[in-house]
């Protein structure tokens, strides 16, 4: 289950920091953590593909990526209440450095 968690993590992530690679200035911090979630992420998939018979993770990793897309897009779109936004993309780049612990640490106990 922990797999599955971090595989959609990873791809949430990866979708934010496409955004936020678009619409913001890269910094040195976005390339530590980037470098870190690409491991992270090298992991992951290797791990799926050791434990799991190989078309089950690619297809899971079909539908996160299009869930993933999905969410970030909603995000974009905006969510308003009587006209002001209550969640936009600035929350969510704040939150990439959790985003990046949470997938690293998992990536690192789905071996234990």
């Amino acid at each position: 289950m922990l797999f599955y968690l971090a595989l959609f993590l990873f791809f949430l992530y990866f979708k934010i920091a496409r955004v936020f690679k678009r619409e913001e200035k890269p910094n040195s911090l976005m390339l530590l953590q980037n470098i870190v979630v690409a491991l992270s992420a090298v992991s992951i998939f290797l791990y799926g593909l050791i434990m799991l018979t190989w078309i089950f993770p690619i297809i899971i990793s079909f539908i996160f990526f299009i869930m993933a897309a999905l969410m970030v897009t909603a995000l974009q779109l905006g969510i308003f209440v009587d006209g002001k936004p209550q969640f936009g993309m600035s929350k969510v780049y704040k939150l990439l450095p959790v985003l990046t612990f949470c997938i690293a640490l998992l990536s690192a106990i789905i071996w234990l």
